[in-house]
């Protein structure tokens, strides 16, 4: 009921409830209309507070603070310090496996991390890597254009601060495609200081952040010096003529591994860019190749004083910047393993564009047949005889070099990209051939895996991808494209047939001359013996038409 006093009419807000008397009977049509429409408002009035209130509340408690995109152009998310405190991938969701017929770019379609395959899961088999240099160094230029890419969080600078901005977002970047292995060189993750100890005390920075930021999931897959960019570099490292260059280098390399370590990183590479020559009327290459190996067995030494169990590993690559490079291919560096007594210390990282650049398929060069006559002490009995053409001719592809590295015992890591047969320079592609990841898969599975190696995707997005977007997408497709192929390589196992086309090419020696013959014990009389006994032999075809 509504009171009325003294012809004003009184809201039950206004009026204690006490003095709403039944008896007050005395009012008006007009005056109920105006107290009723009174009510409707302050109803609307209080729920529409209620709604705004409830928001305010949800979007604190329930959804957290709002996230801000990694733009320097203005000034959300960042706190006093100048640290970004933002997302960087703003709209990128955490990506996840849809199957092969899923549509979504920013999805597997293939890889399914913890899917078995032949006994293992596909993480296990893949252990795949971020190379921090191509995603988050990486610009787009080339040798005819400037360039092309400039991230949202990049300030045009190479300052510490810029340094950890950048780590904060590779490892966001981790974390959405699913990934908990990284790569680094020294110089890319830290700026070059004045001095050695300057550089030095800006890494211990940087990766004092890193260390924090990864925690116990992530680690580097391996950690390697730069030594190649630098103009003190341009005649090379460990084989520089200058001996105070020599020394550089060796402090360097000296820190990237004390920092690895720190890191947890389990193997370190040598990228010998540089070592090598563009003359040999001003090389003396063989004491430049001793040089070399000393630095190697200093580096060995070292590893052992601190401590770091982490395989080292030798990553060939026939030329560029050099015109030849000292560690050519897998059979090279086998070569200059086995000669300077290193064999037991060192396996090989394995880039699927550097076997393409070294333009080798499977015919042998000099290395190579060096490597065969020392693995199977034939080097004393043996010279070579060398034909001009043969040398232009020699070439690899990637399975050669895999399967090179695997019998040699030397398979340690892959460098999973891919070059163009049109464009003669190191593209760094991301792999997407699925056939040639079909032979790359067999290679690893005949490995038994590549722990604690692993694919590591020294890749980068083409000049024109300029979205924040394309680094997800590119690496969507690489991995999706090894995945692809370990499960075609399972199948073929699984099938069996291509193992037993081989097994019947070679089933003459499944025989009691061929068991001689493979444990040394034939010697010419007897193998001309039998030659005559049998007559001419009937060749039976390769098959490759299957």
């Amino acid at each position: 009921m509504i009171r009325k006093e003294k012809g004003k009419t009184i809201s039950p807000d206004w009026y204690p409830e006490e003095a709403h008397q039944p008896d007050d009977l005395e009012r008006s049509d007009e005056q109920v209309r105006q107290v009723l429409n009174e009510m409707m408002n302050m109803k609307a009035e209080k729920l529409l507070l209620l709604i705004i209130c409830f928001n305010v509340i949800f979007s604190t408690v329930i959804c957290g603070p709002p996230t801000c995109p990694a733009d320097l152009d203005g000034d959300c998310g960042v706190d006093n310090s100048g640290q970004w405190e933002g997302e960087f991938f703003p709209g990128i969701p955490k990506i996840k496996y849809e199957g092969p017929t899923s549509k979504n770019p920013l999805a597997y379609k293939w890889y399914n991390a913890n899917e078995e395959i032949l006994g293992k899961n596909m993480k296990d088999w893949m252990r795949f890597s971020v190379a921090f240099w191509h995603t988050f160094r990486g610009t787009g230029g080339d040798p005819f254009g400037a360039a092309t890419k400039m991230w949202p969080w990049e300030d045009g600078t190479n300052s510490l601060a810029m340094a950890k901005r950048r780590m904060r977002a590779n490892f966001e970047f981790l974390e959405k495609l699913g990934v908990d292995r990284w790569c680094f060189h020294d110089r890319d993750i830290a700026p070059d200081g004045k001095t050695l100890e300057e550089s030095n005390a800006n890494l211990d920075e940087i990766v004092a952040l890193a260390k924090e930021l990864q925690g116990t999931k992530i680690r580097p897959l391996w950690g390697t010096a730069q030594l190649f960019l630098h103009p003190r570099y341009m005649h090379g490292g460990a084989t520089s003529p200058e001996i105070g260059v020599y020394a550089y280098a060796a402090a360097q390399v000296k820190k990237a591994i004390e920092v690895t370590h720190y890191l947890g990183g389990e193997n370190y590479v040598f990228w010998g860019g540089r070592e090598g020559y563009q003359t040999l009327l001003n090389t003396n290459m063989e004491r430049e190749l001793d040089h070399m190996a000393r630095f190697f067995e200093a580096a060995v030494a070292y590893k052992k004083k601190i401590g770091f169990t982490g395989t080292l590993l030798i990553e060939p690559k026939p030329q560029e910047p050099t015109k030849h490079q000292y560690d050519w291919d897998a059979a090279t560096a086998a070569n200059f393993l086995r000669k300077y007594g290193l064999v037991d210390e060192f396996k090989l990282n394995i880039e699927c564009n550097h076997a393409t650049l070294s333009g080798h398929r499977y015919d042998w060069d000099a290395a190579t047949a060096a490597n065969f006559l020392r693995k199977y002490g034939l080097v004393d009995e043996f010279k070579l005889n060398i034909e001009c053409n043969h040398a232009t001719l020699s070439g690899h592809s990637c399975h050669h070099e895999l399967e090179t590295a695997r019998i040699n015992g030397l398979l340690g890591n892959i460098d999973a990209n891919t070059g163009d047969p049109q464009i003669g320079w190191d593209t760094d592609q991301f792999l997407m051939d699925v056939s040639e990841a079909t032979l790359v898969m067999l290679s690893v599975i005949r490995n038994g895996g590549l722990s604690p190696g692993g694919f590591n995707f020294d890749a980068k997005l083409r000049r024109e991808s300029t979205d924040v977007e394309d680094l997800f997408i590119a690496h969507i497709g690489g991995m999706d494209t090894l995945a692809h192929g370990l499960r075609n390589a399972a199948k073929l196992i699984e099938d069996g047939s291509l193992d037993e086309l081989v097994r019947k090419r070679y089933q003459s020696f499944d025989s009691e001359l061929g068991a001689q013959i493979e444990a040394g014990k034939a010697d010419f009389d007897l193998l001309e013996k039998k030659a005559i006994e049998w007559g001419e032999p009937k060749v039976p075809s390769g098959k490759q038409a299957r």
